[in-house]
C-alpha cells in the first residue's frame, strides 16, 4: 500500500512539474522583455528560421516540440517590412546578410518582403548580400535582389530552380470506387473547385487556367530576377528549360551568382564587408530579434486600421480562418471606433461560405460609407475574398496574388452506393413530404431537386456579378466574360480592371493615411485587428483540438451540402 500512495505521490509531482516546466517556457516566449540587441553590426535575414505571413504570432511551444526544437518566429508582413525600413535608418547597420536557403514563405509575402530589401538598397546606399547553397525558385528569387549573390563551392549544392509548378489532384475514380456520387452544381466554367471531386483529370478550361495563371507568376517572377541580375528574361528561362542549373559553377555562367565561396571565404568576405579584421569581429543581429526590438506598436491616438481577413471564410462564430459572425462583429467595433480614421482591408483568402462572405461585405460597406476603406491583396482573394472586397476605394495586389474567381458551385455526395455496395447497410428513408430526404445524403437528387440548386446558385451568380460590376464600375457583362469562375493573377487581374495597382500592405496603407489627412504614416497608430492569439491560446488550442465535429468543419471546408463561393480547392504554388 506504501509503495502504490509513493507511485501516486511520484505521478501526481511529475505533471505538476511538467505544468510548471510548461508555464516556464511560454512565461519565456511570450511573457519576456522587448529583446536588446546591439547597438552596430550586420542585419541577418536566415529564412530557415523565419516564416513571413499576415501577422505576427508568437511561437506555440508544441510546435517547436513537433519541429525537433526548432524554433521558426512567424513575423507579419508588415513588422517585417518596417524593420527593413528602420535598418535603413539605422546608423548601426552597416549591410544585410540574407541567407535564403530554407525558406518556406510563399510568393506574395516573398514578393512584398523582396520589395522593401530593395527599397532598403536605394533609399539607404547600403548593401544586401545573399548566400545561396541549395536553391529553389522561391529562395533564388528573394536572393537574387542582393548587390552581391554568392554561392558555396562545396560540393553536393542541389538546384531546385526550375520555374513555378502548381499540382492538380483528382479524386473522382477513387471516390467512384468507394461508391460516393459527387453532384456538382455550378455556374461558371472556370470554376473547378468541385472538379477534385467529380473528374480523374482537369477540363479544358481549367487546365488554361491554371496554365495561364503559372505562367503569368513566373513571368512576373522572371522580370524581376533578370532585371535584378541584368540579364535577358529569355536567358533565364534557356537556361533553365535547357537544365543548365546544375552545379554551382553553372549559376556563375548563367550570370545568376557572382562568385563561389566555401565556408571560410564566405566568412573573408562577410568580415572584408563589415571593415572588421576578422569575422569574429563581425556582430550578426538575428532579424527576429531586431523586428521585436526596433517596430513597436505606435502609440498615437488616431488610427489606421487594418483588418486582416485571412483564411477561408466560414460561418458562425469560430476564431479559425474568417468566421461571417465574428468578422462582421469585428468590422462593426472598427467602423464604430471614433479613433479609427481609415481602414485596410487585407485579404488573404481563397473564399467560402456566401452566406458569410455576404454578411462580411454588409458591415465593410457601412464601413466605407464612413470612413476611407482600402483594400490590399496576399497570396489569395479569390471569390468570397473577392466579393467582401470589391467596392473598395482602392485595391492594391501583388503582381503574383490569385484573385477573381468571380463563379459560384455546390457540392452533395451521395452515399448510397458506399452504404449499399462496400459497407453493406441498407438505409430506409422515411419522409413526410416528397423532398424530405433530398440533403440526406443518401440517395442522388432527381431532376426536380438539381434544378431547385441550380436556381439558387444562378440567382448568387446574378448578385456576384452586379456586386463587381457595382464595385468596379465595369458592366455586368464585361464582369460576366471575365468571372465564370476564373481565376486570375494581380497582374493580369490589373489589365481586366479588377484591381488597381500592383502595390504592398505598406502602399496600401499609405495611401489610406493620405484619404484620412495625414500622408505621414509615422504620425499614426496602425493597428491590426484582429489580435492573433498568444502562445498560451495556440498551445491550448492545438491540445483540445477543433472545437467543432469534425462534419461541420468539412461542410464549410469543402462546401459539402452548401452553396459557395470559393476558388478551385488547394491551388498551391511551389517555388
Amino acid at each position: 500500500m506504501k509503495n502504490f500512495l509513493k507511485m501516486v505521490l511520484a505521478v501526481i509531482c511529475g505533471i505538476l512539474l511538467l505544468n510548471a516546466l510548461i508555464i516556464a517556457v511560454i512565461a519565456g516566449l511570450s511573457g519576456g522583455s522587448t529583446p536588446s540587441v546591439p547597438a552596430e553590426g550586420v542585419l541577418k535575414i536566415d529564412m530557415s528560421k523565419i516564416v513571413i505571413a499576415e501577422q505576427s504570432r508568437e511561437t506555440d511551444p508544441l510546435s517547436m516540440i513537433q519541429a525537433g526544437g526548432k524554433q521558426i518566429v512567424t513575423l507579419g508582413i508588415y513588422e517585417a517590412v518596417s524593420a527593413v525600413n528602420a535598418a535603413a535608418l539605422d546608423p548601426g547597420i552597416k549591410y544585410i546578410y540574407l541567407k535564403t536557403d530554407g525558406n518556406s514563405t510563399d510568393a506574395a509575402h516573398l514578393s512584398e518582403f523582396r520589395q522593401a530589401l530593395q527599397n532598403f538598397r536605394t533609399s539607404s546606399g547600403k548593401a544586401v548580400v545573399a548566400y545561396i547553397e541549395s536553391p529553389s525558385t522561391g529562395s533564388y528569387y528573394l536572393a537574387s535582389v542582393a548587390d552581391k549573390v554568392y554561392m558555396t563551392s562545396h560540393p553536393g549544392a542541389s538546384s531546385m530552380v526550375n520555374g513555378v509548378n502548381s499540382k492538380m489532384y483528382f479524386l473522382g475514380d477513387l471516390l467512384k470506387k468507394l461508391g460516393v456520387n459527387m453532384q456538382l452544381i455550378r455556374h461558371g466554367k472556370y470554376k473547378s473547385a468541385g472538379e477534385m471531386y467529380t473528374r480523374n483529370s482537369p477540363s479544358a478550361e481549367n487546365r488554361e487556367q491554371y496554365q495561364v495563371m503559372v505562367s503569368s507568376m513566373w513571368k512576373s517572377l522572371a522580370g524581376e530576377i533578370a532585371a535584378s541580375r541584368s540579364i535577358q528574361v529569355d536567358d533565364l528561362n534557356a537556361a533553365i528549360d535547357g537544365l543548365k542549373l546544375c552545379m554551382p559553377q553553372d549559376f556563375v555562367d548563367c550570370g545568376l551568382v557572382d562568385s563561389l565561396l566555401d565556408r571560410d571565404g564566405l566568412k573573408k568576405q562577410l568580415a572584408t564587408l563589415a571593415v572588421a579584421e576578422k569575422y569574429e569581429k563581425v556582430t550578426m543581429i538575428p532579424f527576429a530579434d531586431y523586428t521585436a526590438a526596433k517596430v513597436q506598436p505606435a502609440v498615437g491616438k488616431n488610427k489606421i486600421a487594418v483588418i486582416y481577413a485571412d483564411g477561408s471564410i466560414i460561418d458562425g462564430e469560430s476564431e479559425e480562418n474568417v468566421a461571417g459572425d465574428r468578422f462582421a462583429s469585428i468590422v462593426e467595433k472598427v467602423r464604430e471606433d471614433k479613433t479609427v480614421k481609415a481602414v485596410v482591408l487585407r485579404v488573404n483568402s481563397p473564399g467560402g461560405s456566401v452566406i458569410a462572405s455576404d454578411k462580411i461585405k454588409t458591415e465593410l460597406d457601412l464601413l466605407g460609407a464612413e470612413k476611407p476603406l482600402v483594400a490590399s491583396y496576399g497570396s489569395y482573394a479569390a471569390s468570397g475574398g473577392y466579393w467582401i472586397s470589391n467596392n473598395c476605394d482602392k485595391i492594391f495586389s501583388d503582381a503574383v496574388t490569385l484573385t477573381g474567381s468571380i463563379g459560384v458551385f455546390g457540392l452533395i455526395p451521395d452515399f448510397s452506393k458506399t452504404a449499399s455496395d462496400v459497407l453493406h447497410v441498407g438505409v430506409e428513408n422515411i419522409s413526410s413530404n416528397k423532398h424530405g430526404d433530398m440533403f440526406g445524403l443518401m440517395r442522388p437528387l432527381d431532376q426536380a431537386e438539381y434544378d431547385y440548386e441550380l436556381r439558387s446558385i444562378e440567382e448568387i451568380y446574378t448578385l456576384f456579378t452586379t456586386i463587381v460590376s457595382e464595385g468596379r464600375d465595369l458592366p455586368v457583362e464585361r464582369v460576366d466574360e471575365i468571372g465564370q469562375g476564373r481565376v486570375w493573377t494581380g497582374a493580369d487581374a490589373l489589365e481586366i480592371g479588377l484591381v488597381d495597382e500592383i502595390g504592398t500592405l505598406e502602399d496600401a496603407i499609405a495611401y489610406a493615411a493620405a484619404l484620412a489627412g495625414n500622408e505621414d504614416v509615422s504620425s499614426w497608430n496602425v493597428k491590426g485587428y484582429p489580435t492573433p492569439p498568444t502562445a498560451l491560446e495556440s498551445m491550448m488550442s492545438s491540445i483540445n483540438g477543433p472545437k467543432e465535429d469534425y462534419a461541420v468543419r468539412l461542410k464549410k471546408e469543402l462546401g459539402v451540402a452548401g452553396i459557395y463561393a470559393r476558388m478551385p480547392m488547394n491551388i498551391e504554388i511551389v517555388l
